[in-house]
């Protein structure tokens, strides 16, 4: 298991939006590809408003890869929580005359229903977003704000 590909399809649609599909994510029952639209975002000229676009799926990989990530280590770790949710915020900027995403800001929650726990988690947390193959595969700097609560 050294290497795996994932396949994407994108075809335009109209003005600045198209359809994102997978082959390999098509629905058991009906053999329907899963698909999502995605366009240009609001901010820039044509971009339209209420749709995925590139920058927000960036963030996303970011954010759900730290959740995955999290959810191996914990059950590893046999680390017992009650949830577990992050949400992020991708900053694009430009740089050097080119737009990117500069950092990615991730705000995991963890509920936990022992404090003697609240450490552990939090170090797992962090080993989560150091192991995350999408963190250790972009130039973004990752930010993290923890917060773990215990569920009375």
């Amino acid at each position: 298991m050294d290497k795996h590909s994932y396949n994407v399809d994108i075809s335009w649609t109209e003005a600045r939006k198209g359809m994102m599909c997978s082959p390999e994510l098509e629905h058991k029952d009906t053999q329907e590809t899963n698909c999502i639209e995605v366009a240009t975002p609001p901010e820039f000229p044509g971009g339209m408003p209420h749709i995925w676009s590139p920058e927000h799926l960036f963030t996303a990989a970011v954010a759900s890869c730290l959740m995955t990530t999290f959810l191996a280590i914990a059950e590893n770790s046999k680390i017992e929580f009650v949830s577990f949710k992050c949400g992020s915020k991708g900053i694009l900027e430009k740089v050097d005359g080119k737009f990117v995403i500069s950092e990615v800001l991730l705000f995991p929650e963890v509920v936990i229903t022992d404090e003697s726990q609240r450490e552990r988690v939090e170090r797992v947390i962090e080993k989560s977003e150091k192991a995350c193959l999408i963190s250790n595969s972009i130039t973004s700097k990752i930010t993290m704000d923890i917060k773990v609560s215990i569920q009375n």
